[in-house]
This record gives structure tokens, C-alpha cells and sequence, in this order.
């Protein structure tokens, strides 16, 4: 079975609320944009690498590593309210119309999630073919399960949480089934499918996941999670030279 044709997306903002600049903060020797960049560089599937944004400093960074810009991203898809699928809906409508051409597939990448290698994208890409699926996302493991989690009442009280552990009394934390959520860290869709619906997540019978350890399926969102990261770079805990070797 051959591979699909994919165009490799890197979604990329100026302006970021939680950590300012984030995509252009380093990690070690790369901006969060530099990891992104370098992985799909480093996959075999990836057939076109570029950039959305609104930040010509982004694009020059993009520039830099090899990335293509094609188009400055629209103001009113550079705010905090912007969806994702208005983002990729834009790059596909531009590319259609200026370019007249189409791929199989949209690898959709997310500085904010940077550590996912050239292999993970090879292998969603593998499971995409494979399973004929509409979307393929990076998964990582939930903890704690959802049956110790709920919300807190305005009084404080934790009823709800107490009304779940009340329906599988004597089922040990341990025989919970493992639970398994979204990181960010690559959405690979058909590009049919999407222009078809609108939205990332298709049909969910042809939604699968692809799971990813601890450590690469980080998300940069807050000042605490960069200093994460970067820990996590300068103690080993994540080998840099997918990105650097």
C-alpha cells in the first residue's frame, strides 16, 4: 500500500497569552517551532513542509529551519478565540486556489507540544494508511483515572467525585482500566474528509490514536511547563539528538 501524499502543517501565532513568545522560546539548542520543524524535516512521508502565521518574526524563524512560507496568516485567524479548523481550512482553500493542487493527507503540527519525533510522525502516518482512518492524533496515558476525578460544588463539597467512587466500591485503583487523552502533539487528517466536515475529528469509528510516553507528549502552556521542559532537556530525560544528531 503506497503512502498518502501529506502536507505537513505547522500552526504557529505570534501572540500567546500563557507563556509570551512561546513558539519562538528555546528549548536547548531550538525554538518550539525549531523541534516541530526538525521532525517533519526528519520524516520520509513528509512531501512539503510550511508555516501559517501572522509573526514575521516566526516566519523568518521558519525560514530558517527549512520551512516554507507560502502566506502570512489572517489577523482575525491570529486570535485567541481562532480555531484550528479555521486555520487549516484557510491553508487548504489557499493552496487550492493559488496553487491548484490537493494532497491525501494534513499532518497539523503544534509548537506548544514540540517533542514528537520523525518516528512518531512515521508511525501515525502507518496507522493512517493502514486503518483508512480520517484522523490520526497523538494520545498519552490520563492520570488519575476519571473515576477519582469530578467537580467541586460552590460550597465545597465533593459529592460528585464521592457519587462516582460510590459505584465501583471495591474496584481497586490499580484494576481501572487504562484512560487515554489528546496531547497535542500531531493531528494527521484526510483532506477530504476535513473539507467534507469542517472539523479535525471526523467520523469517530475512523478516529484512532497513537500513544506517546510521558516526556514527549509534553505541553507548553504556562511558565511552569517550560521550565519542565527544560529540565527535562538538560537532565537527558528527553534525548535531543532526534532534533540535533
Amino acid at each position: 500500500m503506497s503512502s498518502p501524499s501529506v502536507l505537513f502543517l505547522i500552526a504557529a501565532r505570534g501572540g500567546s497569552k500563557g507563556v509570551p513568545g512561546k513558539n519562538l522560546r528555546r528549548i536547548g539548542e531550538l525554538s518550539l517551532l525549531g523541534y516541530k520543524a526538525r521532525a517533519a524535516l526528519r520524516c520520509d512521508d513528509c512531501k512539503r513542509l510550511i508555516v501559517s502565521t501572522d509573526s514575521l518574526d516566526i516566519q523568518d524563524e521558519a525560514r530558517r529551519m527549512g520551512v516554507e512560507v507560502p502566506f502570512t496568516r489572517p489577523s482575525e485567524l491570529a486570535t485567541d478565540t481562532a480555531s484550528s479548523e479555521s486555520v487549516v481550512a484557510h491553508a487548504i482553500a489557499w493552496i487550492e486556489e493559488h496553487e491548484n493542487r490537493a494532497y491525501d493527507a494534513i499532518m497539523l503540527l503544534e509548537p506548544s507540544s514540540p517533542f514528537a519525533t520523525a518516528d512518531h510522525l512515521s508511525a501515525a502516518i502507518e496507522l493512517f494508511t493502514a486503518r483508512g482512518a480520517d484522523l490520526v492524533v497523538g494520545m498519552r496515558s490520563s492520570e488519575p483515572h476519571s473515576l477519582f476525578v469530578g467537580t467541586q460544588l460552590d460550597d465545597g463539597s465533593i459529592a460528585p467525585i464521592v457519587k462516582n467512587l460510590a459505584k465501583a466500591s471495591g474496584v481497586r485503583r490499580q484494576d481501572q482500566k487504562p484512560e487515554w487523552t489528546m496531547n497535542g502533539a500531531l493531528y494527521l487528517f484526510g483532506w477530504d474528509a476535513f473539507k467534507k466536515s469542517g472539523k479535525i475529528y471526523g467520523s469517530p469509528e475512523k478516529c484512532y490514536g497513537l500513544l506517546m510516553d510521558h516526556w514527549h507528549s509534553m505541553e507548553i502552556e504556562t511558565p511552569d511547563d517550560l521550565a519542565l521542559a527544560e529540565f527535562a532537556v538538560k537532565k537527558g530525560l528527553i534525548d535531543c539528538s532526534h532534533w540535533t544528531g
